[in-house]
């Protein structure tokens, strides 16, 4: 399948087998984000032209899932993870752990890839500023956003996400 590994080919492009074929000759790495931390980053951003957080989040919820922006959209649907067998799932806010261990089962040395990564103090952080934020949230703008992340929330270990409660 050499003629399968080139830039231009998307995998949509390939069939079943094809597709198979090419996905077994890689080492597959899901980088994932509590949805709900994705959202407040984006808003953090500037990605919508709301004032508000409730604001942009009504943005997201009526722009739902096929209008919606790439950045916001649920990642089962962007990544597919009960299709792709991924081999590794590496959490936003545990990278600097899951990246060492994932380095070492490269057969690489862990300390000379890895930027300095702080995830006590991000994991603090997005803590704090998803209570401010769901706090500004209308009861009903919670269980939609509950609603559009429901695979998401069940198919990825986001237990501790404010979107699952």
């Amino acid at each position: 399948y050499r003629r399968l590994h080139t830039k231009e080919t998307r995998l949509s492009e390939f069939n079943q087998t094809e597709i198979k074929a090419v996905l077994g000759s890689y080492t597959k790495v899901l980088f994932v984000r509590d949805p709900f931390h994705r959202l407040i980053a984006m808003f953090l951003q500037g990605m919508g032209i709301s004032s508000s957080f409730s604001s942009f989040i009504q943005e997201v919820l009526d722009s739902g899932m096929h209008n919606g922006s790439m950045a916001w959209k649920p990642l089962v649907s962007l990544c597919q993870p009960c299709l792709v067998q991924y081999d590794y799932v590496v959490m936003f806010g545990f990278l600097r752990q899951e990246l060492g261990h994932l380095l070492h089962r490269a057969g690489l040395r862990e300390g000379s890839l890895l930027p300095e990564l702080t995830d006590s103090q991000v994991q603090w952080t997005y803590r704090w500023l998803s209570e401010q934020m769901f706090s500004e949230l209308s009861a009903q703008q919670k269980k939609q956003l509950s609603h559009f992340y429901r695979w998401d929330l069940a198919a990825l270990p986001f237990s501790s996400s404010f979107l699952s409660d």
